[in-house]
């Protein structure tokens, strides 16, 4: 799979500065809000991510169908609305388990093996050494998109059944924790998300300055990863901190009942929940 993230990285450095600086600046400024705040707006998160999750599964699945991704789009988005708790734990363990699989990709020979058998077409669409034209960025994307989900499909046959063992167990293991913690599992996935949305950006940036980021990351790659996990932790201890619980929105303006002395009913189950919630 790096092979493609490298042939795209070829590719993208010839792309219309608009192309990469727009996405670029627009992808960083959410990725931060997401990072630092999304626990605080994460039901327009949920409803947001469900259509794009939507779009990608009913495209992919329906053969490139327009109209059916669009209607996956909208289905999945008003799940993830009315059920925004049951998506953010979803959501939570299906990042745990890709996470997984990326690294069983990344340690097994024989699965990037697979992966490099895959034939890159979307390469084929520009001609070398020549700035790529605005209307041409859309279909060089979708064609990258169609050969990086056939390496990923290449990659799962040849997963082995320790593989997926790990990556249900990862997943698994997420949402038993969010039943205990959901707050701190929110602001996880949220910081992840953010994190992610980050990279993204500043890899658009300084592809437009002409540098190489997805091969410096591939030598570097320990240090990015330790980066990354820093970002993770971090951000996910911000929204613990500053980002209010929901227990404490709900119970906002109510008054706590008072005992015989004078003193309020509150127990300590209500500070357990606030991590909960």
């Amino acid at each position: 799979m790096l092979q493609i993230l490298q042939e795209f990285e070829l590719t993208a450095a010839r792309f219309a500065p608009i192309i990469l600086i727009g996405p670029g600046v627009l992808t960083v400024i959410i990725g931060l809000f997401v990072w630092l705040g999304g626990v605080g707006f994460r039901g327009a998160l949920a409803v947001i991510l469900g259509a794009i999750a939507g779009w990608i599964c009913g495209y992919f699945i329906a053969g490139e169908n327009i109209i059916a991704a669009a209607a996956s789009a909208v289905v999945v988005a008003v799940i993830a609305l009315v059920l925004q708790r049951a998506f953010i734990m979803v959501l939570a363990a299906s990042l745990a388990a890709v996470l997984t699989f990326f690294v069983f990709v990344g340690i097994c020979p024989e699965i990037l093996k697979a992966t490099e058998d895959v034939a890159i077409t979307a390469n084929h669409l520009a001609e070398k050494d020549k700035a790529i034209e605005i209307g041409l960025t859309p279909v060089l994307l979708k064609a990258y998109a169609i050969d990086f989900s056939k390496m990923v499909r290449a990659a799962a046959l040849q997963m082995r059944v320790s593989g997926w063992a790990a990556m249900a167990g990862s997943g698994v293991l997420l949402l038993i924790i969010g039943v205990f913690l959901r707050r701190f599992v929110s602001a996880l996935c949220c910081a992840v998300i953010g994190a992610m949305l980050i990279f993204t950006g500043m890899i658009s940036l300084v592809l437009y300055k002409g540098s190489m980021p997805i091969s410096i990351i591939r030598v570097k790659f320990l240090y990015y990863a330790a980066v990354f996990g820093f970002m993770v932790v971090f951000g996910t201890f911000v929204q613990l901190v500053l980002c209010p619980s929901l227990e404490k929105k709900v119970k906002k303006g109510k008054k706590p009942k008072k005992g015989k002395k004078g003193k309020t009913d509150e127990t300590p189950q209500l500070a357990y929940n606030r991590w909960r919630t």
